[in-house]
């Protein structure tokens, strides 16, 4: 069988950061006679009194570039590590944590889902509110079919369980955290998708998310993203960061008597890339599985790798400086205002 690109650069990386990285297998997937590690890393000042950032990637097998796009950003830091004192003061004050490939056995056979046939991203127990798409939205038909929820009783897939562990870990029990999730498949352009994904209720941090975008504007003018919630395009179950996003706020309020200050923040968002603009410069990929989904062309894999590395690292440094920037007070309920009349007249 032949092996797995992504998961032999992971295990590369973990040998070049062994110095620095902190690495837990989360759990193991079998595919035939195959084994294959779900790696967590962690990088960074653990003190759970300090901000903390998670990258994940590979949630679905057939979208390797997000994978790709962590790998590179991990391997660009691991290097730059060695020699700047920026960026070692820099970690000092915040945390990283990498699970760069969730679905190893889906991306070793090639298929959206996991080796069970469950798409992770529609296997969370959270029903959507209304109808969603047939098939798209998340159904319990067959694994057969793609887009499949998994059986109404069955527990979440052990990907998922792994996942949402780390991030309960990891980032749930920090002043403030976010997530950055990374995909391909929608669009001609790249969208920065935050929650709901199964309800067109907006979140209580609408305020910091549009916050967290004109920040980017202002240090990145000339930047490409479109952000909104996922629900704006279409709605789904099972959605895993609407999951975990609604888990925070139940035990926000089950906290709210001992918060002081301001209130605990967590962000989930997901990248996006828009892979139609790829399959538009070269209509040829459409005959191919994974051509529809990640960039074919050796200068454009570059190109998507450089232009997203600046992304990841403005949300390392706005999880590192989150005092200076997010809103509280009147403020805050302003942009909240202004936010819900952006993305939801």
């Amino acid at each position: 069988m032949p092996a797995l690109p992504e998961l032999q650069e992971l295990e590369r990386l973990i040998q070049l950061g062994k110095n620095h990285l902190e690495v837990n297998v989360t759990c193991e997937v079998k595919v035939r006679h195959k084994t294959f590690p779900v790696y967590q890393l962690a990088l960074g000042n653990p003190d759970p009194q300090l901000p903390a950032i998670g990258f994940f990637g590979g949630i679905h097998g057939l979208e390797r570039i997000g994978t790709q796009v962590l790998l590179s950003y991990l391997r660009g830091l691991l290097s730059q590590l060695v020699w700047d004192k920026s960026l070692q003061a820099l970690l000092q004050q915040v945390r990283l944590v990498f699970m760069p490939l969730v679905n190893p056995g889906g991306m070793w056979r090639s298929t959206r889902a996991n080796p069970n046939g469950v798409d992770l991203m529609r296997n969370a127990p959270v029903d959507a509110h209304g109808k969603v798409p047939f098939l798209l939205g998340g159904h319990r038909l067959s694994p057969r079919l793609p887009w499949y929820r998994g059986a109404i009783d069955a527990d979440m897939e052990i990907e998922n369980q792994a996942l949402c562990k780390v991030v309960r870990e990891q980032l749930l029990n920090r002043q403030f955290s976010m997530a950055i999730d990374c995909h391909s498949g929608f669009g001609l352009v790249d969208r920065v998708w935050f929650p709901h994904a199964h309800s067109e209720h907006p979140i209580a941090h609408l305020a910091d998310i549009l916050r967290l975008e004109e920040l980017f504007q202002e240090t990145h003018p000339h930047h490409r993203y479109l952000f909104e919630p996922q629900s704006l395009q279409y709605k789904t179950h099972g959605d895993i960061w609407d999951y975990l996003y609604l888990h925070h706020q139940k035990l926000a309020t089950e906290n709210a008597s001992n918060t002081v200050g301001t209130p605990n923040t967590f962000l989930p968002l997901t990248l996006e890339m828009g892979s139609w603009l790829w399959v538009k410069k070269n209509p040829r990929q459409l005959f191919s599985r994974h051509g529809m989904f990640n960039p074919t062309a050796e200068h454009r894999l570059h190109r998507v790798l450089r232009r997203h590395a600046s992304w990841l690292d403005f949300l390392v440094r706005a999880s590192c400086g989150y005092q200076n920037w997010l809103s509280t007070g009147p403020q805050r309920c302003r942009l909240q205002e202004r936010a819900v009349a952006r993305w939801y007249r």
